[in-house]
């Protein structure tokens, strides 16, 4: 079945940096458009950033964009989130997501079927 692992995640100060991975299994992952989402205590789970099967399109959201940079390895089955210049309101539980198909990705959390168990991220002095 549709299996995706999220790793990563830590504590780290503003302006640090983490790299986040989401390993898949179970599914033709050069099939299936990616995306980050996260979710911070207290407040709905929000799109992050989305990418293409290829690789070739991403998309971030505005509180991120420049900051963080989504990438895939398609032989490998793996998604990653490079998160640099870490602010504190970045701190979440974030979750990769999977869904199959051949239209560009979006940060719709309800496009996504399948989704990771998530990855603790606090940024914090």
């Amino acid at each position: 079945q549709v299996q995706l692992v999220e790793s990563g995640g830590g504590l780290v100060q503003p302006g640090g940096s983490l790299r986040l991975s989401c390993a898949a299994s179970g599914f033709t992952f050069d099939d299936y458009v990616i995306g980050w989402f996260r979710q911070a205590p207290g407040k709905e789970r929000e799109g992050v950033a989305c990418i293409s099967r290829s690789g070739g399109y991403t998309n971030y959201a505005p509180s991120v964009k420049g900051r963080f940079t989504i990438s895939r390895d398609n032989a490998q089955k793996s998604v990653y989130l490079q998160m640099n210049s870490l602010k504190p309101e970045d701190t979440a539980v974030y979750y990769c997501a999977a869904r199959r198909g051949s239209t560009m990705p979006t940060m719709l959390l309800d496009e996504y079927p399948y989704w990771g168990r998530g990855t603790q991220v606090t940024v914090s002095s």
